[in-house]
Protein backbone atom coordinates (compact mmCIF):
# COMPACT_ATOMS: atom_id res chain seq x y z
CA UNK A 1 0.00 0.00 0.00
CA UNK A 2 1.61 3.17 -0.87
CA UNK A 3 2.05 6.13 2.06
CA UNK A 4 -0.02 8.37 2.24
CA UNK A 5 0.48 11.68 0.75
CA UNK A 6 1.16 14.85 2.89
CA UNK A 7 -2.48 17.04 2.53
CA UNK A 8 -1.78 21.04 1.99
CA UNK A 9 -4.37 23.52 1.59
CA UNK A 10 -3.32 26.41 -0.96
CA UNK A 11 -5.46 29.42 -0.66
CA UNK A 12 -5.27 32.93 -2.45
CA UNK A 13 -7.23 34.96 -4.51
CA UNK A 14 -4.28 35.45 -7.47
CA UNK A 15 -5.66 32.02 -9.77
CA UNK A 16 -2.40 32.56 -11.94
CA UNK A 17 -0.20 32.32 -9.00
CA UNK A 18 -2.86 29.10 -7.03
CA UNK A 19 -2.05 27.33 -9.91
CA UNK A 20 1.65 28.18 -9.81
CA UNK A 21 2.27 27.28 -6.32
CA UNK A 22 -0.08 23.66 -6.56
CA UNK A 23 2.12 23.13 -9.73
CA UNK A 24 5.07 22.69 -8.08
CA UNK A 25 3.82 21.72 -4.32
CA UNK A 26 2.16 18.54 -6.70
CA UNK A 27 5.66 17.48 -7.96
CA UNK A 28 7.20 17.53 -4.85
CA UNK A 29 4.51 14.47 -3.93
CA UNK A 30 2.26 16.67 -2.18
CA UNK A 31 -1.61 16.06 -2.37
CA UNK A 32 -3.12 19.88 -3.12
CA UNK A 33 -6.26 20.93 -2.02
CA UNK A 34 -7.30 24.99 -3.27
CA UNK A 35 -9.77 27.26 -2.71
CA UNK A 36 -9.60 31.05 -4.27
CA UNK A 37 -11.31 33.02 -0.54
CA UNK A 38 -11.78 32.38 3.09
CA UNK A 39 -14.99 31.07 2.61
CA UNK A 40 -13.97 27.95 0.36
CA UNK A 41 -10.59 27.73 2.73
CA UNK A 42 -12.72 27.83 6.04
CA UNK A 43 -15.28 24.90 4.03
CA UNK A 44 -12.51 22.91 3.10
CA UNK A 45 -10.37 22.71 6.40
CA UNK A 46 -13.86 21.60 8.38
CA UNK A 47 -14.59 18.92 5.72
CA UNK A 48 -10.63 17.43 4.94
CA UNK A 49 -8.37 18.88 7.82
CA UNK A 50 -5.12 19.02 5.57
CA UNK A 51 -1.38 18.75 7.60
CA UNK A 52 -0.51 22.31 6.25
CA UNK A 53 -2.35 25.39 4.90
CA UNK A 54 -0.76 28.76 3.00
CA UNK A 55 -2.92 31.42 3.86
CA UNK A 56 -3.20 34.28 1.39
CA UNK A 57 -3.85 37.23 4.55
CA UNK A 58 -5.75 39.14 1.07
CA UNK A 59 -8.80 37.55 0.03
CA UNK A 60 -11.88 38.44 -0.89
CA UNK A 61 -15.45 37.12 1.18
CA UNK A 62 -13.54 36.03 4.33
CA UNK A 63 -9.96 36.98 4.69
CA UNK A 64 -6.80 35.16 5.85
CA UNK A 65 -6.48 37.00 9.53
CA UNK A 66 -10.34 35.65 9.93
CA UNK A 67 -9.68 32.40 8.19
CA UNK A 68 -6.42 31.78 10.52
CA UNK A 69 -8.63 32.92 13.67
CA UNK A 70 -11.43 30.38 13.66
CA UNK A 71 -9.18 27.60 12.29
CA UNK A 72 -7.26 28.06 15.84
CA UNK A 73 -10.58 27.76 17.73
CA UNK A 74 -11.01 24.20 16.54
CA UNK A 75 -7.44 22.89 15.04
CA UNK A 76 -3.32 23.45 15.46
CA UNK A 77 -2.83 22.59 12.03
CA UNK A 78 0.55 24.48 10.97
CA UNK A 79 -0.38 27.51 9.38
CA UNK A 80 2.22 29.25 6.89
CA UNK A 81 0.34 32.89 6.27
CA UNK A 82 1.21 34.87 2.72
CA UNK A 83 1.41 38.69 2.72
CA UNK A 84 2.55 41.84 1.17
CA UNK A 85 6.06 42.87 0.90
CA UNK A 86 6.71 45.63 3.89
CA UNK A 87 3.49 44.89 5.70
CA UNK A 88 5.22 43.74 8.91
CA UNK A 89 2.00 44.47 10.54
CA UNK A 90 0.52 41.76 8.55
CA UNK A 91 2.88 39.12 9.58
CA UNK A 92 3.16 40.17 12.91
CA UNK A 93 -0.61 40.24 13.12
CA UNK A 94 -1.10 36.72 11.45
CA UNK A 95 1.67 35.12 14.25
CA UNK A 96 -0.09 36.59 17.14
CA UNK A 97 -3.12 35.42 15.49
CA UNK A 98 -1.28 31.72 15.55
CA UNK A 99 0.01 31.31 12.15
CA UNK A 100 3.23 29.41 12.41
CA UNK A 101 5.25 31.12 9.69
CA UNK A 102 4.87 33.62 7.05
CA UNK A 103 5.75 34.27 3.05
CA UNK A 104 6.24 37.44 1.68
CA UNK A 105 5.47 37.83 -2.31
CA UNK A 106 6.91 38.02 -4.61
CA UNK A 107 8.50 34.45 -3.27
CA UNK A 108 10.45 31.81 -4.96
CA UNK A 109 9.51 28.45 -5.58
CA UNK A 110 12.40 27.43 -3.81
CA UNK A 111 11.98 29.63 -0.56
CA UNK A 112 8.27 28.27 -0.57
CA UNK A 113 9.46 24.52 -0.74
CA UNK A 114 11.99 25.45 2.32
CA UNK A 115 9.34 26.84 4.56
CA UNK A 116 6.75 23.85 3.57
CA UNK A 117 9.74 21.66 4.71
CA UNK A 118 10.26 23.56 7.71
CA UNK A 119 6.96 23.85 9.23
CA UNK A 120 6.20 20.02 8.23
CA UNK A 121 9.35 19.28 9.92
CA UNK A 122 8.49 21.29 13.01
CA UNK A 123 4.77 19.67 13.74
CA UNK A 124 6.10 16.36 13.34
CA UNK A 125 9.00 16.53 16.14
CA UNK A 126 9.39 13.31 18.04
CA UNK A 127 7.91 12.76 21.13
CA UNK A 128 11.11 12.10 23.13
CA UNK A 129 13.40 15.43 22.15
CA UNK A 130 17.42 16.01 23.79
CA UNK A 131 17.06 16.44 27.51
CA UNK A 132 13.49 15.06 27.70
CA UNK A 133 14.50 10.86 27.74
CA UNK A 134 15.54 10.78 31.63
CA UNK A 135 12.77 13.46 32.67
CA UNK A 136 9.10 13.42 32.41
CA UNK A 137 8.28 16.29 34.04
CA UNK A 138 8.60 19.25 35.30
CA UNK A 139 7.11 21.82 38.11
CA UNK A 140 7.99 25.54 37.81
CA UNK A 141 5.46 27.42 40.00
CA UNK A 142 2.01 26.76 39.23
CA UNK A 143 2.99 25.27 35.74
CA UNK A 144 3.59 21.38 35.39
CA UNK A 145 5.01 20.39 31.98
CA UNK A 146 4.52 17.07 31.08
CA UNK A 147 7.67 15.87 28.65
CA UNK A 148 5.37 12.54 27.29
CA UNK A 149 2.31 14.09 26.63
CA UNK A 150 3.67 17.38 25.35
CA UNK A 151 0.75 19.33 27.78
CA UNK A 152 1.93 22.23 29.95
CA UNK A 153 -0.84 22.41 32.83
CA UNK A 154 -1.44 25.80 35.27
CA UNK A 155 -2.98 24.99 38.62
CA UNK A 156 -5.78 22.38 37.62
CA UNK A 157 -5.97 23.66 34.05
CA UNK A 158 -4.40 21.94 30.62
CA UNK A 159 -3.09 25.52 28.66
CA UNK A 160 -4.14 24.99 24.73
CA UNK A 161 -0.58 25.92 23.26
CA UNK A 162 0.68 25.54 19.97
CA UNK A 163 3.45 23.36 19.03
CA UNK A 164 6.10 26.01 17.90
CA UNK A 165 4.80 27.94 21.82
CA UNK A 166 5.26 24.12 23.89
CA UNK A 167 8.55 24.32 21.94
CA UNK A 168 9.78 27.60 23.23
CA UNK A 169 8.84 26.41 26.87
CA UNK A 170 9.81 23.24 27.26
CA UNK A 171 13.08 24.35 25.67
CA UNK A 172 12.93 27.06 28.07
CA UNK A 173 12.51 24.66 31.03
CA UNK A 174 15.48 22.65 30.07
CA UNK A 175 17.17 25.38 30.60
CA UNK A 176 15.71 26.41 34.01
CA UNK A 177 17.67 29.72 35.44
CA UNK A 178 19.91 30.21 32.47
CA UNK A 179 19.82 33.09 30.10
CA UNK A 180 18.70 31.35 26.49
CA UNK A 181 19.49 33.95 23.55
CA UNK A 182 17.54 34.73 20.95
CA UNK A 183 19.55 32.67 18.60
CA UNK A 184 19.42 30.14 20.60
CA UNK A 185 15.96 29.48 20.93
CA UNK A 186 15.35 30.13 17.12
CA UNK A 187 17.56 27.62 16.19
CA UNK A 188 16.43 25.01 18.28
CA UNK A 189 12.33 25.71 17.99
CA UNK A 190 12.34 26.95 14.14
CA UNK A 191 15.99 25.72 12.98
CA UNK A 192 19.02 27.65 11.76
CA UNK A 193 17.57 28.95 8.84
CA UNK A 194 15.35 31.57 11.06
CA UNK A 195 18.76 33.31 13.09
CA UNK A 196 17.74 36.96 13.15
CA UNK A 197 14.26 36.10 12.87
CA UNK A 198 13.44 37.85 16.45
CA UNK A 199 10.03 39.46 15.19
CA UNK A 200 8.75 36.12 14.93
CA UNK A 201 10.39 35.12 18.28
CA UNK A 202 8.99 38.05 19.88
CA UNK A 203 5.71 37.60 19.01
CA UNK A 204 5.44 33.94 20.11
CA UNK A 205 6.82 34.70 23.51
CA UNK A 206 4.23 37.64 24.08
CA UNK A 207 1.38 34.94 23.16
CA UNK A 208 3.24 32.50 25.57
CA UNK A 209 2.77 34.89 28.05
CA UNK A 210 -0.74 35.65 27.50
CA UNK A 211 -1.26 32.38 28.28
CA UNK A 212 1.08 31.38 31.23
CA UNK A 213 1.19 34.63 33.64
CA UNK A 214 -1.35 36.24 35.70
CA UNK A 215 -0.32 40.26 34.27
CA UNK A 216 1.83 39.59 30.93
CA UNK A 217 2.78 43.48 31.19
CA UNK A 218 4.62 42.20 34.42
CA UNK A 219 5.61 38.84 33.88
CA UNK A 220 6.89 36.09 36.55
CA UNK A 221 8.18 33.15 34.51
CA UNK A 222 9.49 34.34 31.05
CA UNK A 223 11.71 36.90 31.70
CA UNK A 224 13.41 39.64 29.55
CA UNK A 225 17.07 40.11 29.63
CA UNK A 226 17.21 42.74 27.48
CA UNK A 227 19.45 42.23 24.31
CA UNK A 228 20.41 38.97 24.84
CA UNK A 229 17.32 36.64 25.38
CA UNK A 230 14.94 35.32 27.82
CA UNK A 231 14.82 33.07 30.82
CA UNK A 232 12.38 31.26 32.96
CA UNK A 233 11.71 32.09 36.44
CA UNK A 234 10.06 30.30 38.72
CA UNK A 235 8.00 32.85 41.06
CA UNK A 236 8.43 31.03 44.40
CA UNK A 237 12.39 29.89 43.66
CA UNK A 238 11.45 26.31 44.09
CA UNK A 239 10.73 23.73 40.83
CA UNK A 240 11.23 19.79 40.83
Amino acid sequence: MPAKKTVILTADDDSQLLRLVSRNLELEDYEVLTASDGEQALAIVEKQLPDLILLDVMMPRVDGFTVCKHIREFSMVPIIIITARGQDRDKVKGLDLGADDYLTKPFSIEELLARVRAVLRRSRFSASEPGQATRMQASIGELTIDYSQHLIIKGTKELSLTPIEYRLLAYMAQNMGHIVTHDQLLEHVWGSEYIGESHMLQVNINRLRRKLEPDPSHPRYLLTKVGIGYLLASPSGATS
